[in-house]
């Protein structure tokens, strides 16, 4: 395994249509019995992962990973964690009418608020934009944006359309952009095909048990 601050080349399947979605979805196979998968073991998958959703540009993350090691990275791998476990009982609990538990939107609201205290109004060209300029070279990073990308995510026209896949072990989180609303897989490829075969196979081996049984009582 790479060390807690070297970047890991790992590659994420970003299928939520929001990078919040999918940092959420990076605890892979969530409701599996067999246990889930941690697809952010080390902060150079964190890093991984901003840079493919488009969150950091990739000479910032090698910057992060050579400076960020040890104890650091280890402390900073568990925070962008246990955000991403808040969102996640956030956006499960509203896809099942629930309100946001207490302790979820405190953590999420802690995080949001350290992100917008390094944020600095700076001119860019033509107006006024809220930067993280000042903070290429903390380890936190690639937590604070993903804290302001929440930010706008959970205020935004987008939340209501926000679904989960109907493969009950996969679970992952997207955004429905579909004509009618009505998306049911995280990825065809990965969930739903994998579902269909299932079925087929389902049904087709109670048929040939069926046809085994009846060719048994025929020989009785």
């Amino acid at each position: 395994m790479n060390s807690a601050g070297l970047r890991s080349n790992r590659t994420f399947q970003l299928v939520g249509g929001h990078p919040v979605l999918d940092f959420v979805n990076s605890l892979d196979w969530r409701f599996r019995k067999s246990g889930a998968e941690e697809l952010l073991q080390t902060y150079g998958d964190l890093l991984d992962f901003a840079v493919q959703a488009e969150l950091l540009e990739a000479p910032v993350a090698r910057r992060l990973a050579h400076l960020t090691r040890g104890r650091e990275a280890i402390l900073v791998l568990t925070a962008a964690r246990e955000m991403r476990e808040a969102l996640a009982n956030f956006f499960y609990d509203k896809l099942k009418g629930l309100p946001p538990n207490s302790g979820s939107a405190r953590a999420i609201e802690a995080q949001i608020e350290t992100a917008r205290d390094h944020q600095r109004l700076t001119w860019k060209g033509k107006c006024f934009a809220w930067v993280l300029a000042d903070a290429h070279g903390e380890a936190e990073l690639p937590i604070w944006i993903l804290a302001l990308s929440t930010a706008e995510l959970i205020t935004s026209h987008l939340l209501p359309k926000v679904r989960a896949c109907d493969n009950p072990e996969c679970r992952w989180l997207f955004v429905d952009t579909s004509k009618n609303q009505r998306r049911r897989w995280c990825d065809m490829r990965l969930c739903g095909n994998r579902i269909k075969s299932r079925r087929f196979k389902h049904r087709h081996g109670r048929a040939a048990a069926a046809g085994k049984a009846h060719v048994s009582s025929e020989c009785v």
